[in-house]
């Protein structure tokens, strides 16, 4: 397994997702979403394993203007640019990927 949490210091699901993780010794790569982002290939490739709505944050300001934009790519740009507007915690593990916490999809990985 090549685990990958990208998330929100201040996040209470990311947190919630290393100790997961920890508990089982299992070793993952923790990337602070805010500080250094998600390349436009992990971007696609999450979105493509989740779906583009599912990473939306509903909850972050400015996330409603995301609903407004008519395509894809538009979307996929704006979530490049401001990585507040992703939900956290985004796991990969290589092309799979689940955003929040989801420890029944992740024992699966085990």
């Amino acid at each position: 397994m090549n685990i990958q949490i990208f998330g929100k210091s201040k996040c209470f699901d990311t947190k919630k997702a290393q100790r997961y993780f920890k508990e089982r010794r299992v070793k993952f790569q923790d990337v602070d979403i805010l500080r250094y982002g998600m390349s436009m290939g992990e971007l696609k490739s999450v979105a493509k394993a989740v779906g583009l709505e599912n990473l939306i944050d509903d909850k972050a300001p400015g996330a409603e203007v995301l609903r407004y934009l008519a395509f894809d790519d538009a979307k996929l740009e704006k979530l490049f640019e401001d990585p507040r507007l992703i939900r956290t915690p985004v796991v990969r593990n290589g092309k799979q990927a689940t955003v929040g916490y989801c420890p029944e999809v992740w024992k699966s990985w085990e």
